[in-house]
């Protein structure tokens, strides 16, 4: 089987890429300059048309959206546990990637560049200030569900992965981060895991192969 993963730095890309070396899978990763437009040329256009990160090709069948993949991977490699086996379980760790996806990543797509959803001219401070807050939100709900836990459940799984970029996101940006105690315990946690120390490294690498052809 073909896996080929496409990735760009200090993307949501990060999470597939754990859990796929967490599950010891085989697969190639593609750096895409998304400064440079890579995500929007024809060729990386057949493969999503939404132009954005990360895409798994699998055989030649792309697969997008993070939910998605790490499903796909779950079920590929069931021996990693990348979701929980109880299915009510399983459907609550669904429910965190998905509440990552679409409640948690908006909030920070905003505060990097807050004129993508507003272009009045003097309103970036009051999209900044309201993102901020609503992140904030965010991260003590988050906050709370891991009081008294390594992991969002008994071992780790595919949501750590997908919150562990949330929150990390959030620190590039500077946020304040001292009330969320529970957070940043399971962010250092997770930092010491080989796979996500594989990806840093290999995120730094890129940035640094992307800076030479700046």
């Amino acid at each position: 089987m073909s896996i080929v993963l496409y990735y760009a730095p200090v993307t949501c890309a990060l999470a597939p890429y754990i859990t796929l070396t967490e599950a010891g899978a085989q697969f190639e990763v593609r750096p895409v300059n998304m400064r440079k437009g890579q995500n929007r040329t024809p060729d990386y256009l057949k493969l999503n048309p939404k132009h954005q990160v990360p895409v798994l090709v699998i055989d030649g069948e792309p697969l997008t959206e993070n939910v998605a993949i790490q499903m796909w991977i779950n079920r590929t490699y069931p021996k990693a546990k990348l979701l929980p086996s109880d299915p009510k379980q399983e459907l609550k760790a669904i429910s965190i990637m998905s509440w990552c996806a679409s409640g948690i990543h908006p909030l920070l797509a905003r505060i990097n560049n807050p004129a993508r959803v507003c272009d009045q001219p003097g309103t970036e401070a009051g999209v900044l200030r309201c993102a901020h807050e609503q992140i904030y939100e965010k991260y003590e709900i988050a906050d709370a569900m891991l009081a008294g836990r390594e992991f969002f459940f008994d071992h780790f799984t595919a949501p750590d992965a997908h919150f562990f970029w949330c929150f990390r996101r959030g620190t590039q940006f500077n946020l304040e981060f001292a009330r969320y105690k529970n957070c940043t315990a399971h962010f250092e946690r997770m930092k010491t895991r080989p796979s996500v120390q594989k990806v840093l490294a290999f995120e730094q690498q890129v940035q640094s192969d992307f800076a030479k052809v700046a």
